[in-house]
C-alpha cells in the first residue's frame, strides 16, 4: 500500500492540470461552435441563430467552470494530502460518470482517439478517488487495516469462538 501513498499525491496533482486543461478545451471548442453558428446563421426550430450562439457560449462557460471547480477540489485534496468530503467527494465522482458518458459518446463521435483521452482523465479522476482513504476511516498506521470495522474485525463482524464449529 506504500507505492499508492507515493503516487496519490502526483496523481491528483496531473488530474488537476488534466482538468484545467479540459476546461479551457471545452470553452475554447464552444466559443468556436458559438462563432460558426453566429456566422453561418444556423437555426433550428424556428431558435434565432443569436439565441443558439449565446447558449452555446454559455453552456461551454458553465461546464467549463463546472471542470475548474473540480480541478480545485482534486488540487486542494492534493496540497493537503488529505481526501475530499463528502460534498467534495461527490462533485468528483459527478465528474468522473460525466467524464465516463463523454467517452462513450466521444466514440461515435469523435473516434478512438478521443475516448482513450476521455478514459485517461475518467482514470486519474477515479484513482484520485481510490487512492485517498474515504473521510473517517483509520489507515494502517493508525492501528485499524483497511476495511476492517469497529474493534479490528472485518466489517464490525464480532470474533468467532474458540471451541464453535
Amino acid at each position: 500500500m506504500g507505492g499508492v501513498n507515493a503516487a496519490r499525491r502526483p496523481v491528483a496533482l496531473v488530474a488537476a492540470v488534466v482538468l484545467v486543461l479540459e476546461a479551457v478545451g471545452i470553452v475554447l471548442l464552444n466559443w468556436i461552435l458559438s462563432i460558426a453558428v453566429d456566422e453561418q446563421q444556423m437555426s433550428m426550430a424556428g431558435l434565432q441563430p443569436g439565441a443558439m450562439s449565446t447558449g452555446a457560449l454559455v453552456a461551454g462557460v458553465l461546464f467549463g467552470l463546472y471542470l475548474l471547480f473540480c480541478a480545485l477540489i482534486v488540487l486542494r485534496g492534493a496540497l493537503r494530502d488529505r481526501a475530499p468530503g463528502g460534498f467534495a467527494r461527490i462533485v468528483l465522482i459527478s465528474c468522473a460518470v460525466v467524464q465516463g458518458v463523454l467517452g462513450a459518446l466521444s466514440v461515435g463521435l469523435v473516434g478512438w482517439g478521443a475516448f482513450l483521452a476521455m478514459m485517461v482523465v475518467l482514470g486519474l479522476i477515479v484513482l484520485t478517488l481510490m487512492a485517498y482513504d474515504a473521510p473517517g476511516r483509520g489507515t494502517e498506521g493508525e492501528g485499524a487495516a483497511a476495511g476492517d470495522g469497529p474493534g479490528g474485525t472485518p466489517n464490525g463482524a464480532p470474533p468467532a469462538a474458540a471451541g464453535s464449529a
